[in-house]
């Protein structure tokens, strides 16, 4: 069987990288993606293979529409080529649309009924949508899909990414191991759901100025943001574009202070002490604050309190509870080839 995943994000390559390794085992595996540079450095990280196929749409709407036209136009040539079976993505709306044109059979992956542009744009067009088990299925059927056709699996997308192997455990320099590191990633910016808000400058202002004898480290997601960051607090903060892979800063980070999105959550799972600014809310981030693995603060003043609290507190208890709530999630892999099979 000819296998497509259309991979758009990092996070959706961290998930698909272990079932596309799988599948490749018995399946013919083609994996696009688009000219986005944190997914592409990823990509070699991971020495995941991917064909590169349009890029991304900035923040513009007209910007966004032109980036996906243009990458559907090509798309369209390089899988009427391959010609799939079977397509998989994240609720990705050019692969939504090209497998619908070509009459292949499209099953999406998506714990983000709040991406309403992207859930419109491909939820009506999807054979099979695949959710965690935490997300109610009336969060995606109000997009147009009838409820039979959504099956739940017992995990978090960020929990399955953290069981991961890192695939080269590098040296960081700019981490002294005689510090506590505070990691920070500021808010997605570009997303057609991004609020714009900037929440994160005053939080980033007040841990400075309350820790700047420790490692503050600020990851940013684009060009524009890196510069901003520079423009404001220069070599006060150490600013890193995101080369490396995730979970090797997550491994070494004290408090890991996120945007509520994947970032935040695989810190949580992986024991980190978390707090989130929630910038986008989302039912992952809540469950996440119900479980008491991530606190939810968006003051700053209240913010420096926390990340003081976490730094007199054991974290045993916190991993403990991470760990256990890891074990009991399942791989969603036996219910997608089950899936995969009744389609072919």
């Amino acid at each position: 069987m000819k296998i497509w995943f259309d991979i758009l994000t990092p996070k959706q390559l961290l998930f698909f990288e272990p079932i596309v390794r799988k599948l490749q085992k018995n399946h013919s595996v083609v994996c696009t993606s688009r000219h986005y540079r944190e997914v592409s450095q990823l990509a070699k990280i991971r020495n995941f293979n991917l064909i590169l196929v349009g890029k991304h749409g900035g923040t513009e709407k007209d910007s966004k529409l032109n980036a996906s036209l243009g990458r559907m136009f090509d798309l369209l040539r390089v899988i009427k080529r391959y010609s799939p079976d079977i397509t998989i993505s994240f609720c990705s709306p050019e692969a939504s649309r090209i497998s619908y044109g070509l009459s292949i059979n499209h099953i999406a992956f998506s714990d983000s009924p709040h991406a309403t542009a992207v859930m419109r744009l491909s939820i009506p067009l999807v054979q099979k949508l695949f959710v965690p088990w935490i997300i109610p299925k009336k969060e995606f059927t109000r997009y147009g899909i009838n409820s039979t056709d959504i099956l739940h699996y017992k995990a978090i997308d960020a929990g399955l990414i953290t069981k991961r192997k890192i695939v080269k455990d590098i040296v960081l320099p700019f981490i002294n191991k005689q510090k506590k590191t505070i990691l920070i990633r500021v808010e997605e910016d570009q997303a057609a759901y991004s609020s714009r808000t900037n929440i994160t400058i005053p939080i980033i202002k007040a841990v400075v100025r309350e820790f700047h004898n420790e490692n503050v480290i600020v990851l940013s997601r684009y060009p524009a943001q890196t510069r901003y960051l520079n423009k404001i607090f220069g070599n006060k903060i150490k600013i890193l574009k995101m080369l490396f892979d995730g979970k090797l800063l997550l491994n070494h980070a004290n408090v890991f202070i996120g945007s509520g999105g994947t970032m935040t959550a695989e810190s949580a799972l992986l024991g980190v002490p978390t707090i989130s600014y929630n910038a986008v809310p989302n039912l992952i981030e809540e469950y996440l604050v119900r479980k008491k693995l991530v606190r939810r603060e968006t003051d700053p003043k209240r913010v420096v309190l926390i990340i003081k609290h976490f730094f007199r507190s054991p974290n045993t208890k916190n991993k403990m509870k991470a760990m256990k709530i890891l074990k009991s999630m399942e791989d969603p892999y036996k219910k997608l080839v089950k899936i995969i099979n009744s389609m072919s």
